[in-house]
């Protein structure tokens, strides 16, 4: 999610063509389209269909212009992309397709999926992986959105459940900055167990620990939302900077399908609390 310089919300989610959402007051949300209305034949080698699901797509809005970042991949598979597009409106059909900005295969230690841009002192870093891999990162040109250097930095690890961490975003509040992932398994409806976890770190590069003090890299993290009551496997989550504070969204499910989630978050101890 993000918000334009009128006060609108844009959420973007995984689907074909990457859906749009659009809101007033961050409740009520209308479907307004999609980025690619006419497909996105330059992902199809990474999807492995003719205009298949696009995935994770992360936002950014300054200056005017929407940033967006999205994923290409089939699941359990290293033959992932990252791409990158750019709007002055948001709308449907305005993209300018500014093509990959990274890709991997099985030769690689790291999965090119989960995008999610964080801008510190006007440099650009790239947090994205996934299972069997691990969290890292990578710096970006502010110019291309592409990468500024080969270098890749580890940021978070499991071996639990065959590694299943994936989905990070890195939000700054205060002098920390604090990684979220999404561990666990997603996208299995109710019988989902997708949970949302943090560390945090004085340094976007980390090491990130969690509230035990146990590194991330070493699989920490403590627990900022799972399963409850009739919400289940919470995840996939984003973080914006909001009028009333820092505001947590997610995807989630019930016995009803699946919903978008946005919750306000609490740093006053210096860890996350959802309110």
């Amino acid at each position: 999610m993000c918000k334009d310089n009128t006060g609108k919300y844009w959420v973007f989610s995984t689907g074909v063509g990457i859906e749009i959402r659009s809101s007033t007051d961050r409740i009520a949300f209308t479907r307004v389209g999609v980025v690619w209305p006419n497909g996105a034949p330059w992902t199809d080698q990474y999807t492995g269909t003719s205009n298949g699901a696009l995935w994770a797509p992360d936002c950014t809005y300054m200056n005017g212009q929407f940033y967006l970042y999205y994923a290409a991949s089939s699941f359990g598979s290293q033959n992932s992309a990252i791409f990158f597009a750019r709007s002055s409106t948001g709308l449907p059909g305005s993209w300018t397709n500014d093509g990959l900005v990274t890709s991997t295969s099985s030769n690689n230690n790291y999965n090119a999926i989960d995008p999610n841009l964080i801008i510190e002192n006007g440099l650009w870093y790239l947090s994205l992986g996934s299972f069997w891999t691990g969290i890292k990162l990578m710096s970006a040109s502010s110019s291309t959105g592409k990468p500024s250097s080969s270098s890749i930095t580890s940021l978070a690890q499991r071996s639990a459940n065959n590694g299943a961490i994936e989905a990070s975003v890195i939000y700054k509040n205060g002098s920390f900055f604090y990684l979220f992932t999404s561990w666990d398994n997603c996208c299995q409806g109710t019988s989902s167990t997708y949970n949302i976890r943090v560390g945090r770190s004085s340094s976007v590069a980390g090491p990130y620990v969690d509230q035990s003090g146990v590194a991330l890299t070493s699989g920490g993290g403590t627990l900022v939302l799972g399963t409850h009551d009739n919400i289940v496997g919470p995840g996939g989550q984003d973080l914006l900077a909001d009028n009333d504070g820092p505001i947590l969204v997610y995807h989630y499910y019930t016995s009803s399908g699946s919903f978008l989630g946005i919750n306000r978050l609490d740093f006053s101890s210096g860890w996350p609390v959802v309110v």
